[in-house]
């Protein structure tokens, strides 16, 4: 088994591709979700959500589906969720929300098609105080999904990042201002 540091150096300098937007991709996470919820134990999971890029119509995004999962209990998860989701060739993750080694921690798994391409990524938070971050994302969706002008300043964005030649890492990090001033946007916006 390969050690956790060098798998996640791997799939960090994985090659990074925004595309334009593809109507699949609803059709994805709902074939993902309904797979989870069948293979995973009941009771451990509380809400499964798309959000991200893919989760906007009409949004260039990286072709892989975000999907953000509410569980009970991230030490449940690791106990009864990782084993079942790597048996099925699931890459497996033990993160940090905020910095490099920074609680809280998060599960995350990357799904990859039969060629090795990433097809999903599954973010698996708590729902507590400590994940607000998180679930944050779906305010950030839904505001660019009421607003069409900001997500093509987005896109635009995010094609000039993927053309800079980054890594995964500083392609997230320069998007960080302009995440962070639309979430505030979006919390104002629903009262959150």
């Amino acid at each position: 088994m390969e050690p956790h540091g060098d798998k996640l150096s791997r799939v960090l300098n994985e090659r990074l591709e925004v595309v334009p937007y593809d109507p699949v991709w609803p059709t994805m996470f709902e074939a993902e979700r309904r797979r989870l919820s069948a293979c995973l134990p009941s009771g451990i999971v509380d809400r499964i959500e798309h959000f991200g890029s893919t989760a906007v119509p009409g949004l260039d995004a990286k072709p892989v589906i975000d999907m953000l999962i509410g569980v009970r209990s991230l030490d449940e998860t690791r106990r009864t969720v990782v084993p079942i989701l790597e048996a099925q060739g699931y890459d497996y993750f033990w993160r940090p929300t905020h910095g490099d080694d920074t609680p809280p921690w998060y599960a995350w798994f990357i799904r990859r098609d039969a060629s090795g391409w990433r097809t999903h990524h599954l973010h698996m938070v708590e729902t507590g105080p400590d994940f607000t971050g998180h679930w944050d994302r779906l305010l950030f969706r839904d505001f660019l999904i009421l607003h069409p002008d900001l997500a093509r300043e987005y896109a635009v964005l995010k094609r000039s990042l993927s053309h800079a030649g980054l890594d995964r890492v500083d392609y997230t990090r320069a998007k960080h201002g302009f995440i962070a001033k639309v979430t505030e946007e979006a919390r104002r916006f629903f009262g959150k």
